[in-house]
């Protein structure tokens, strides 16, 4: 890619998913940094100037309530995790709205769980809200509801990082840019003398993968690893994803004006429905099917549907309709997809041939285990 084309897909497109991090808004002892906040919303109005619409996904609540509640460290039990980040979320929707206030723009605070986005009509239901909040021209302020999540936030969506590209998939945004504190992806650790940042990224493969390394600190969640993981989520569905340091001045002016500032990963060629959004990214699997080869070259190759002759063996109890992971016999992701039979008719039928299936069974509504329109094959 050439930085003309880089330019192009950033001057127009009208949408765009900003990801900020704790480390970011926070000081070097954890506290909430407000003159950083101010800066992010200057610059987020100054793009809504430009006349795009924005989405702010932003991490900080529990650390602002760890600052708020003069705490020596982040909790480690979930009953106090919450109630920190709930006294820590008022913080910093407070000092959001309070200096996007002072340039006219309104500010809408969007916490979300995991079910939000598994479940389908609440999962339209958001993507709906979302932009009729950007239709008030308002910014979206977008962040975990960590105060009801019923498990420990780690095992939620992860981390904001996930979350953003999330959003970035449901509202199919064409850009989203994740402000961390590095400049981008670098060739090797950034701490080495030799190292040099890569400015561009036409395809996330397992060798790029190899150059992040997960970190968790006091303050913060998630890591370059973390980031690559949302970038690849975005980028497969037909979406660019820029890093960059969010602690430069005056960083996302500089991105959308065309600089090539961070690391700049292009879109997949292919763009995914909406509804393969959904399925291949947000939903929540119930179960695993294994396929044997031929099975896996037929669906993630040739296109076809899912047939049970082709399932050698499956794992978790599921009903019809369910969401439900395909895996080839080494155990890896190749798709996901809506089963048309359940795990108690599927334990009959698999490995049958498809005409098979109604002596098996005494029925035979379908003759795929997963029909290929409600299939997506996950890009590797």
């Amino acid at each position: 890619m050439v930085d003309s084309e880089r330019l192009k897909i950033v001057t127009s497109a009208s949408l765009v998913v900003v990801k900020v991090g704790t480390r970011v808004l926070s000081r070097e002892d954890g506290t909430l940094n407000l003159d950083q906040v101010k800066h992010l919303a200057d610059q987020i109005t100054s793009l809504r100037d430009m006349g795009k619409k924005v989405v702010l996904v932003s991490s900080g609540a529990v650390g602002a309530g760890v600052s708020e509640l003069k705490l020596p460290a982040r909790p480690t039990d979930l009953s106090t995790l919450q109630a920190v980040a709930a006294i820590g979320q008022t913080k910093l929707i407070e000092a959001y709205d309070r200096f996007f206030k002072v340039t006219g723009t309104p500010a809408a605070q969007i916490l979300l769980t995991a079910d939000d986005l598994d479940d389908r009509p609440r999962y339209l239901n958001v993507r709906n809200t979302l932009h009729a909040v950007l239709n008030m021209k308002a910014i979206p302020i977008v962040n975990e509801n960590d105060s009801v999540t019923v498990e420990e936030l780690q095992a939620t969506f992860g981390d904001n990082d996930r979350l953003a590209a999330l959003v970035t998939n449901l509202l199919r945004a064409p850009v989203m840019v994740i402000l961390s504190d590095v400049d981008g992806l670098y060739d090797r650790d950034p701490r080495h003398p030799d190292s040099k940042l890569i400015p561009v990224v036409n395809r996330i493969d397992k060798d790029i993968m190899a150059l992040a390394s997960s970190h968790n600190s006091k303050i913060s969640k998630g890591g370059m690893l973390s980031k690559l993981k949302a970038a690849k989520m975005a980028t497969s569905a037909g979406e660019n994803v820029i890093i960059a340091n969010g602690h430069q001045s005056d960083v996302l002016s500089r991105i959308f004006q065309g600089e090539p500032v961070g690391t700049f990963f292009a879109a997949a060629e292919r763009s995914i429905s909406p509804f393969k959004r959904w399925l291949g990214f947000s939903a929540q699997t119930r179960g695993r099917l294994f396929l044997d080869d031929g099975a896996v070259d037929a669906v993630a190759k040739r296109g076809r549907s899912l047939l049970p002759i082709g399932i050698t063996h499956f794992h978790g109890q599921f009903g019809k309709g369910d969401v439900i992971t395909i895996c080839n016999s080494d155990g890896n992701e190749i798709a996901r997809g809506l089963t048309n039979y359940s795990s108690t008719e599927l334990a009959l039928i698999r490995g049958l041939k498809s005409v098979d299936i109604a002596e098996k069974l005494g029925y035979c509504p379908y003759d795929e285990v997963i029909h290929r329109d409600n299939l997506l094959v996950i890009d590797g």
